[in-house]
This record gives structure tokens, C-alpha cells and sequence, in this order.
């Protein structure tokens, strides 16, 4: 009458009324419970870093862009000083140029004038010599000397 089914059917009841009795069941679930629990907490952490990584890549967007505009306006910046140095170089250059040559005319003018004013002191002084000679060769005596010596002071006075 008791065979061996009855026998592990009764061993089976026993075995589930021990684990009921020492509630493993409840640990189970609590195990699975904790196990939800950590993995809810995890996926929650993972949404929270994403959203934090995305609010990183929309600034550091932000701030490239950013960086960009102001490398742009760098940029246009120093084009723009060189452009102005450029205009001021070639001002200056000319305006050098300008100043150079008219400083090369007025010493060529002074030159000019200086020559004139030598052809001129050396006409002076050959027309003396030859008013002196002509004088004394032609003149005698103390009214020619005094004729020639107040001529030739009224030649250089005019001339000079």
C-alpha cells in the first residue's frame, strides 16, 4: 500500500512545508524584490548620467562654437591691423619719399644758388682784375690809381 511514489510524494510535502516554515519564499522574493530594486536604482543612475552627458555635449557644443566665433573675430581682427599697417606703411613711405626729395630739391637749389653765387663772385673778381689792368695800363699817376681803387670798391659793393 505505501510504495515508493507515495513514500516520495509524502517526502515532497514535508520538503515544501519546511521551506514554507523557514520562509524561503519570502527570501526569494525579497531577493528578487532587492535584485529589482538595484537594477530600477542602476537604470535610473544610467538615465541620470545620460542626461548629464548630454547637457555636457550641448555646452561643450556651445562653448566650440563659441571658441570658433571668437577665432573668426580674431581673425578678421588681425586682417584688419594689417591692413590698417599696410595703409599706414605705404603713407609713411610716401610721405618719406616726398620729404627725401624735396629735401634733395631744396639742396640741389641751394647748390644752384651757391654755384651762381661763386660764377658770379668769380665774374666779379676777373671783371676787377681786367677793370684793374685795362686802368692802369691806360692811366697814370696818383688820379688814376685813385680812379681805379674807387672803382673797384663801387664794382664789388654792386656786384656783391
Amino acid at each position: 500500500m505505501f510504495d515508493a511514489t507515495f513514500w516520495a510524494f509524502i517526502a515532497l510535502i514535508i520538503f515544501l512545508g519546511l521551506l514554507v516554515y523557514l520562509k524561503v519564499p519570502a527570501m526569494i522574493g525579497k531577493s528578487l524584490d532587492a535584485r529589482a530594486d538595484r537594477i530600477r536604482g542602476e537604470l535610473e543612475e544610467a538615465r541620470r548620467l545620460r542626461e548629464e552627458a548630454s547637457a555636457l555635449l550641448a555646452d561643450y557644443q556651445r562653448r566650440r562654437k563659441e571658441a570658433e566665433a571668437e577665432a573668426q573675430q580674431i581673425v578678421a581682427s588681425a586682417k584688419h591691423e594689417a591692413e590698417l599697417i599696410t595703409r599706414e606703411a605705404k603713407v609713411k613711405t610716401e610721405e618719406f619719399v616726398t620729404r627725401r626729395t624735396a629735401m634733395a630739391e631744396q639742396k640741389i637749389a641751394q647748390a644752384e644758388a651757391q654755384a651762381i653765387a661763386e660764377v658770379k663772385s668769380s665774374a666779379v673778381d676777373l671783371a676787377v682784375e681786367a677793370a684793374q689792368k685795362l686802368i692802369a695800363a691806360k692811366a697814370t699817376g696818383k688820379t688814376a690809381e685813385a680812379l681805379v681803387a674807387s672803382s673797384i670798391g663801387e664794382i664789388k659793393s654792386k656786384l656783391n
